[in-house]
């Protein structure tokens, strides 16, 4: 399948979202809304609730399903509020050794000017900061698109595992056409040279696994299902009994390896 056929499966608007897979996945998820700083963002979906019976943290960057829900999610685009709120989730997290279970699906972060105003360069780069040292098990699944900044302010933990036709770039095709072709109109032709498909971030070393959606996923989404569940499970057994300082040692190494990636790849 080409690069730009999962793009478009990517962004299918029957495609399941974040709280989706939190309402499946999430026993009692109870909803933390509010940054303590400025206000609520709705992009952002943050809260409580256990899976298989363990606390876990949930994070989610999420558009919505029509019109209404997608002004109030603001089209899955997160305000500076938004990582600040998911910030305050990590910390917490932290604090009482839960860990944070990230689910992204977004174009990228606001680009308004408010946004600009209300910091939000400094949000996504103290998100990135924080998580990195951040004393508890992360581990991010790229639902949908992954776009930017805007994801990876929520894909810096231990791991990143991406649904098949999900897409994870550092910007959309049509942007790096404009910059590239100096017109948008060929996106379709930017997406095959830009590795921005599963497969290709996979071969790369980039994320850790690729999520089967065994054909369509609105009709196997069950199958898809288990799939994140053997992962997470799998996850959590292997980061249970490591010490805070194994676990940022391990993360430290994960990112360093990305600088032997570029490298090789210029050669």
């Amino acid at each position: 399948m080409r690069a730009w056929d999962r793009v478009v499966k990517a962004r299918d608007k029957n495609r399941p979202l974040p709280l989706d897979f939190i309402e499946k996945l999430v026993e009692d998820f109870t909803e933390l809304k509010g940054d303590r700083l400025y206000g609520e963002d709705g992009a952002v979906i943050g809260g409580l609730g256990f899976y298989q019976g363990k606390p876990v943290t949930v994070i989610a960057i999420s558009r919505g399903k029509d019109i209404e829900e997608n002004i109030r999610r603001n089209f899955g685009s997160p305000n500076p509020e938004g990582y600040r709120k998911a910030l305050r989730l990590m910390a917490q997290a932290e604090k009482f050794k839960r860990p944070v279970i990230l689910l992204v699906d977004t174009k990228g972060a606001g680009c308004a000017v408010e946004a600009e105003e209300r910091g939000q360069g400094e949000a996504i780069a103290r998100c990135l900061f924080e998580s990195a040292g951040l004393k508890t098990p992360m581990i991010s699944f790229i639902t949908g698109e992954g776009g930017s900044g805007g994801a990876l302010a929520l894909a810096a933990g231990d791991e990143v595992h991406m649904l098949e036709n999900a897409i994870y770039s550092i910007l959309s095709p049509e942007g790096f056409s404009s910059i590239l072709y100096k017109s948008p109109k060929f996106a379709k032709e930017a997406s095959e040279i830009m590795k921005i498909t599963a497969g290709d971030l996979k071969e790369l070393g980039i994320i850790e696994g690729i999520i089967s959606e065994h054909g369509d996923i609105q009709e196997n989404f069950d199958q898809v299902l288990e799939e994140i569940r053997s992962t997470l499970d799998r996850f959590l057994d292997s980061v249970k009994d490591k010490s805070p300082e194994e676990l940022l040692e391990k993360r430290y190494d994960r990112f360093r390896k990305f600088g032997k990636v570029r490298w090789e790849a210029d050669q």
